[in-house]
């Protein structure tokens, strides 16, 4: 069983996430991962968090997870974070449902309690937390998608005990690096499986920026 890509609710959620964040300073590619968190159809929605961040890429998540009918979760670091977290996205947004937060100093053992993640979105300004989320991550059956925000991490290499089938950088909003995990037991390669191109186009330069996962 794998992801299947569905251009309308992608189409959907890229709208209203550019509508909830119009006012933010920071965009954050927002649009862009909201529309391949629920265009994937993602059932679990995991995003790691820190005091400090931009919280549109959140916004986008929360937005995702209404149209994919998905649970959205937010690892957070500590009490102070969370706070901060969950005020900045109601605030910003008023969403409908609040993302469900834990907190964990050592994501190893939050990861853990996880099962079945199938869009996963880290901040590798943390590098030491974000890396342990990865390599803890327990991903569904049907492959997932992987994002890493502010910065390249080398997926492939953070990722190896799993079969990465393509990854794709992004030069906007500090960076951002995205991986597609094949399915268990996928027999397909590379170059059988069928490529799928999505455009996003930067709010602030008007660039177009066009890839495939």
């Amino acid at each position: 069983m794998k992801l299947v890509w569905s251009p309308e609710t992608a189409s959907k959620a890229y709208i209203d996430t550019v509508k909830s964040c119009e006012n933010l300073e920071t965009p954050d590619a927002a649009e862009l991962i909201a529309a391949m968190a629920a265009g994937w159809n993602a059932k679990l929605i995991v995003e790691t968090w820190s005091e400090g961040d931009a919280i549109a890429s959140s916004i986008g998540l929360n937005v995702a997870s209404q149209h994919a009918n998905a649970k959205h979760i937010c690892i957070l670091q500590n009490s102070r974070s969370e706070s901060a977290y969950l005020q900045a996205i109601q605030e910003s947004s008023s969403p409908l449902n609040l993302p469900e937060t834990i907190i964990a100093e050592e994501p190893e053992k939050a990861m853990k309690k996880l099962q079945g993640i199938d869009f996963l979105v880290v901040d590798w300004r943390n590098k030491e937390f974000a890396a342990a989320t990865l390599k803890n991550a327990a991903f569904g059956s049907r492959g997932a998608v992987v994002v890493c925000r502010n910065g390249y991490s080398s997926l492939r290499r953070v990722l190896r005990d799993r079969k990465v089938v393509r990854t794709v950088t992004l030069p906007v909003t500090g960076g951002i690096e995205i991986a597609h995990v094949a399915a268990r037991n996928s027999g397909k390669s590379e170059k059988s499986s069928k490529r799928r191109w999505i455009t996003h186009v930067d709010q602030r330069s008007g660039e177009e920026h066009v890839f495939s996962i």
